[in-house]
């Protein structure tokens, strides 16, 4: 007999590599009666880190479990057994039920194709997200948010009050326990305070396929030098601009008789899907953070 998905959990984890882990993981779940679904690993050879990635569920057998103190609902007695092997082998990891949702804050400027589109697949249940508010510097879609009942936060910035408008940002992630910042299409440059305060934690999705085409009009840019394909790039933000390690990437074919106008249309389906892509791959802990790059266990 199969366990309710809602017992389902993640177990995520890093670690400096070393023989060994992968059998001490599995044989905390084999002592505590716990099912694995799923198990994706990986070793980096240039980091000497380990990464892994565990989906799983009580066994059938899991409530009647008390000798080895499991509890079928919770995986509070798993916290001890990792709690040391995490102090054995220098690890971080986390174990998160997998029917939590991320608390997202989406920030955005006066395009919004990305933003309308993460807003209709929360709403569908293609997204596990749910988004306490959306922070703009405009107020073009302040409506948009009405719609789906998210407030809306109009913070404006220039030059001179961007710390001034950095700090509310912060406070209301704080406020409103977000776990993720997404930019969707969110056109200002954080600073290096507010990055370094939130590391690992927002993602942007920029309009070309990085590293060609930096910087504002891509399109134009592509259209000059007749590429053949357009693409998107979703990243993690760093102080570095549109330089934090790069989590999805997508292209579409061309051709020379497309205007910059056709570019920007079908630019703006592949950000769309490239955003979400990487957005549902943070949100279900795919995701790993690995220096100037990402493991992502797609």
């Amino acid at each position: 007999m199969a366990s309710s998905p809602s017992q389902d959990h993640i177990l995520t984890l890093s670690c400096p590599d070393r023989p060994g882990i992968v059998h001490a993981v599995t044989g905390i779940f084999a002592a505590y009666g716990h099912n694995i679904a799923d198990l994706q690993q990986f070793s980096d050879p240039s980091s000497n880190r380990f990464f892994m990635r565990v989906h799983f569920s009580p066994a059938a057998s899991a409530s009647a479990s008390a000798s080895t103190g499991g509890d079928g609902s919770t995986t509070a007695h798993l916290s001890q057994p990792f709690d040391a092997l995490a102090a054995e082998y220098e690890m971080d990891y986390q174990i998160r039920p997998e029917a939590q949702k991320t608390r997202v804050l989406i920030m955005v400027s006066k395009t919004g194709h990305c933003l309308n589109d993460l807003l209709y697949r929360m709403r569908a249940g293609q997204l596990a997200i749910e988004v306490p508010l959306i922070v703009s510097n405009h107020r073009d879609f302040e409506d948009l948010a009405a719609s789906y009942g998210i407030p809306f936060h109009h913070l404006p910035v220039t030059a001179a009050t961007k710390q001034a408008q950095e700090a509310q940002v912060l406070e209301l992630v704080r406020s409103h326990g977000v776990e993720l910042v997404v930019l969707a299409r969110y056109m200002q440059i954080l600073s290096p305070t507010l990055c370094d305060a939130l590391p690992g934690r927002i993602i942007n999705i920029h309009h070309s396929f990085l590293p060609s085409f930096k910087g504002a009009r891509p399109y134009h840019q592509a259209y000059e030098r007749g590429v053949k394909i357009i693409g998107a790039t979703a990243h993690f933000v760093t102080a570095n601009l549109d330089e934090g390690p790069i989590i999805e990437q997508q292209v579409s074919r061309v051709n020379h008789g497309m205007e910059p106008k056709q570019l920007t249309v079908e630019g703006s389906n592949i950000e769309s899907l490239t955003l979400a892509t990487a957005v549902r791959w943070y949100t279900e802990r795919r995701v790993f953070l690995d220096g100037v790059k990402t493991v992502v266990f797609a």
